[in-house]
């Protein structure tokens, strides 16, 4: 019997734990334990797509696009490598980051008859 007990020690503890733990805690325990299983499956795939989107938009604000040759550049240089055009003024001349007080509108005043 010992010999049987010395070749099957996994075997021996693995049905301790079934027929000990899992009686006194039940089947609930189980259960929970292979629930978080399944939700840690489903959580890590959506933790990955949130870096990546984190990611993205960091490197978003970081690329430069040439108004002269339309050549990117990741923003490490403040002039454009293919043609030598300054980069640092994109923000200042686009139209949507003006303040309102500093556009006008032009409106034509028409006679509705």
């Amino acid at each position: 019997m010992s010999d049987f007990l010395k070749a099957n020690k996994n075997l021996l503890t693995f049905s301790l734990i079934i027929f000990i733990i899992l009686p006194i805690f039940g089947i609930k325990l189980f259960i929970s334990f292979l629930g978080n299983i399944l939700i840690l499956l489903f959580l890590i795939p959506l933790l990955l797509l949130l870096l990546l989107f984190i990611g993205f938009n960091y490197y978003k604000e970081k690329v430069s696009i040439c108004k002269s040759c339309g050549s990117i550049s990741l923003g490490i240089n403040n002039s454009c490598m293919s043609c030598g055009e300054r980069l640092d003024d994109k923000i200042i001349n686009d139209q949507f980051y003006k303040k309102p007080s500093e556009s006008t509108i032009e409106i034509k005043a028409e006679e509705v008859t």
